[in-house]
């Protein structure tokens, strides 16, 4: 029996403004087609998504979430997602990118009692909420929309607060997400027992450690863990701490000029063969490539992308 087929990740760098770090993509050409790309991708930041018209399917990992007009959408920078419209539909959306830990530098500090869960939910958020349900959030969003596309006098003071008043109510959302896992025994238990490895690895993913490792954080033996692991992450415990770490150098590959032996050592990898094999295998092309291609498509537009489609070919499209 052939081994399926791994999905490739692709990443996608967002330039956002140093003094004001939100980026907004609105109006009558964000299109997404019902072509799924084949590839999931993540960013260097953290993704709001509103739907406007029609529905579709996002996917995040094995896990596929329906969404329609009205659905808001949040995903964290390196969780590798895609999305597309439903059959016959092309979905229209809006699209905020903001890096929250600098717009809220000192708010959500190790002084603040919502440290943790701030940190926590900025790094593994991924929600689609629906607008009936989640009324303010969705007009939070809209006024958000609203501000930036005017830019009216102090409006990124008004930005930052609607801001605010948006991630209290996720992070209460997240925080009572994470209380209904506590009180679904059966489905908890497992999860509950992994949490320290998956901290671990997401603070120390750079450092060498063995399973063994993380199975005696869990107080587990490692063919236990294993199987935990596999069954709650879909995915063996080194897989996971691998595509932590190639996710991780993507963002240096683009940001840095160290080379790739260095990236390598600094993610994690013992030996860079070892790395440029694992790379080659997720992202679907070596590092260096890799690197050479970003370069290429700095001043790309997003529409080059596999899955959007302009609004002057769907017009042309539906004639």
């Amino acid at each position: 029996m052939s081994k399926p087929k791994k999905t490739m990740i692709e990443y996608r760098n967002y330039e956002l403004p140093l003094h004001f770090p939100v980026l907004v993509l609105t109006g009558e050409e964000w299109y997404i087609s019902d072509v799924k790309s084949g590839k999931l991708h993540f960013h260097n930041c953290l993704e709001i998504g509103i739907c406007h018209k029609e529905g579709g399917f996002m996917e995040f990992g094995s896990e596929v979430v329906p969404f329609r007009a009205g659905d808001v959408t949040f995903v964290s920078r390196n969780v590798p997602h895609t999305t597309y419209s439903a059959k016959g539909q092309s979905s229209l959306w809006s699209y905020i990118f903001v890096n929250p830990e600098e717009l809220f530098k000192g708010v959500f500090d190790g002084s603040s009692p919502y440290s943790d869960i701030f940190s926590d939910m900025t790094q593994n958020l991924q929600l689609v909420l629906d607008k009936a349900s989640y009324k303010e959030i969705y007009l939070l969003i809209e006024q958000i929309l609203e501000e930036m596309k005017n830019k009216d006098m102090n409006y990124q003071i008004s930005v930052k607060g609607l801001f605010l008043a948006l991630f209290m109510k996720l992070m209460r959302i997240y925080a009572g997400q994470r209380q209904e896992m506590l009180e679904k025994k059966e489905s908890h238990e497992n999860a509950i027992v992994i949490t320290p490895a998956l901290d671990f690895i997401r603070e120390n993913y750079m450092q060498d450690f063995s399973i063994e490792d993380l199975a005696d954080m869990c107080h587990l033996s490692q063919t236990h863990f294993r199987r935990i692991f596999h069954e709650i992450m879909n995915t063996s415990p080194l897989d996971y701490l691998n595509t932590t770490r190639i996710l991780q150098s993507c963002i240096l590959l683009r940001t840095t000029e160290d080379s790739i032996l260095s990236v390598s050592e600094q993610v994690g990898f013992r030996s860079v063969s070892s790395y440029n094999r694992h790379f080659a295998e997720k992202m679907g092309s070596q590092p260096s490539d890799f690197r050479r291609k970003m370069t290429k498509i700095d001043n790309a537009s997003i529409m080059k992308y596999t899955g959007w489609t302009q609004a002057e070919k769907l017009t042309e499209s539906r004639k």
